[in-house]
């Protein structure tokens, strides 16, 4: 009896494990680059220290074929942020153009003047492009 359930529970487990992969062969990401932030809405420019507040993004994407990959959130200077959006790029079939938000969560851990920069893209002689946003917290 015990020689059988040595056996079956590995073969369990690997079924299980195997059930779970739901992962379509047509939507492997091939690539992730950074994505120009085309515009920013900050829900509040005053703010007290230790609280929270959603600042959103927001980026154009093929659909169907690109999404939002994940942030650079840099603390460049004591109290400036470099913020740099990332792209994915799948196999799968690119559709129409589409604009989509995504979200960064501020919790200031101290009194001053915050400095956002959120990269835009690059220029015709290639140098960085930023939107800045400058969120006061007391």
């Amino acid at each position: 009896m015990k020689k059988l359930l040595f056996f079956c529970l590995p073969l369990l487990f690997l079924m299980i494990a195997v059930s779970c992969n739901d992962r379509e062969e047509g939507d492997q990401i091939k690539t992730t680059e950074a994505v120009k932030i085309d515009s920013v809405k900050v829900a509040q420019y005053s703010m007290d220290v230790f609280t929270t507040q959603t600042i959103k993004t927001y980026s154009n994407y093929s659909s169907n074929c690109e999404g939002f990959f994940g942030y650079d959130y840099l603390h460049t200077e004591p109290l400036e942020r470099q913020v740099v959006s990332y792209k994915f790029n799948t196999t799968a079939a690119c559709g129409e153009p589409v604009t989509r938000a995504s979200q960064i969560n501020f919790r200031p851990q101290e009194v001053g003047t915050y400095k956002f920069r959120f990269w835009n893209g690059t220029d015709s002689a290639g140098q960085d492009q930023w939107l800045e946003k400058i969120i006061e917290v007391h």
